[in-house]
């Protein structure tokens, strides 16, 4: 998945710019992102501060860990399982 070259930091701080009544399309446009980012990233991180962003971050790393081991095992498992059944 693409990085995106926003911090989390950044992107609420952007969120805080337009919610203290800049306009929405001025605030896209001096920070270079479209307007679909800005409401992707309102949706994903409005009303979150700074730690909590982090802590949400951390929380979506460490559940796609562990959804890739639970992926590995299921696939050693039904590989056992086939070599197993198989009759020599």
């Amino acid at each position: 998945m693409k990085r995106s070259r926003f911090s989390e930091e950044q992107i609420i701080g952007i969120l805080k710019e337009q919610e203290a009544g800049a306009p929405t399309a001025e605030v896209c446009r001096r920070h270079g992102i479209s307007s679909p980012t800005f409401y992707k990233w309102k949706a994903k991180y409005g009303g979150l501060d700074v730690s909590e962003a982090r802590r949400l971050k951390a929380l979506e790393d460490e559940n796609a860990r562990l959804k890739k081991l639970l992926a590995e095992s299921m696939l050693n498992e039904a590989a056992l399982r086939d070599l197993l059944g198989k009759k020599w």
